[in-house]
């Protein structure tokens, strides 16, 4: 039996071994939109590094869901990125026992996010910055496509819909 999506904002993260990538939905849970790109440590200028972010995130936008992009391999198998990842979510989990996280395939999304800014005619450089929280969004933007499509074969659950004929 198929579950409604949860009602509320969506965090997406793409995790990197130099940068972070985020996406949020908007405050009903349909819109996927970037967020921001944060490094992975903090610099010696004083810089936080993306936990700090991450946990600013929790209590700004309270999401109800929290999405990690899982690297995995072309062929499906998981490598020491994708246990990294995996590892993280645990740990997330422990700090954070009232949220709710899960793991999404996010193969091929930096690809397609690399291509989208280049089409767009972003600059080199400006690419480097943006397209980690555009590769997050497309991990959101999958996770609600899958979610909606998921709610639509879903059974009517007693709600049936009653046929109504118009006529001027």
């Amino acid at each position: 039996m198929s579950q409604d999506p949860p009602k509320g904002r969506i965090l997406a993260l793409d995790i990197g071994s130099v940068r972070v990538g985020a996406a949020i939905t908007d405050p009903t849970g349909v819109i996927a939109q970037a967020l921001a790109v944060w490094p992975v440590e903090g610099d010696n200028r004083g810089g936080r590094g993306w936990r700090f972010h991450f946990e600013e995130c929790l209590k700004r936008y309270d999401p109800v869901l929290v999405l990690l992009g899982l690297p995995r391999r072309t062929d499906g198998t998981l490598g020491p990125e994708a246990e990294r990842i995996s590892s993280l979510v645990e740990k997330l989990r422990a700090r954070h026992p009232d949220r709710t996280f899960e793991l999404w395939d996010e193969r091929f999304t930096t690809t397609l996010a690399q291509r989208a800014l280049l089409e767009a005619d972003v600059s080199r450089k400006k690419r480097r910055e943006h397209v980690d929280k555009v590769a997050a969004t497309l991990i959101l933007q999958s996770w609600l496509e899958s979610a909606a499509a998921k709610a639509f074969r879903a059974p009517s659950r007693g709600r049936d819909i009653e046929a109504t004929t118009f006529r001027e």
